[in-house]
């Protein structure tokens, strides 16, 4: 099992839960208004007159077969419109409830 975190412009919103949906990972939490930059590209996020757009974020815990699956959508995603900002990262899962 593997989190996967997603950080991304709200523009994403309805494509990345479609992603989801379709890769049958069901469970997912979602934080509608981050604030941020990318750390090499992209505009900043920070819901202000000057930067006006604001990024979401998602967490899903996901079958470790569907990972590299999952990243790679996610790049073509980011490959199609990077300025916009999306980045995925993955963390082992060691226990969970």
């Amino acid at each position: 099992m593997k989190s996967l975190f997603i950080a991304f412009d709200q523009v994403y919103t309805e494509r990345i839960i479609d992603l989801l949906t379709t890769s049958n990972c069901r469970g997912f939490s979602m934080v509608e208004q981050l604030q941020g930059r990318g750390s090499k590209t992209g505009e900043p996020h920070y819901g202000n007159h000057a930067w006006p757009s604001m990024c979401s974020g998602i967490i899903s815990m996901v079958d470790d077969d569907k990972v590299d699956g999952l990243l790679s959508k996610l790049h073509e995603m980011d490959k199609a419109t990077e300025k916009l900002g999306l980045r995925a990262f993955v963390w082992n899962i060691e226990k969970s409830i």
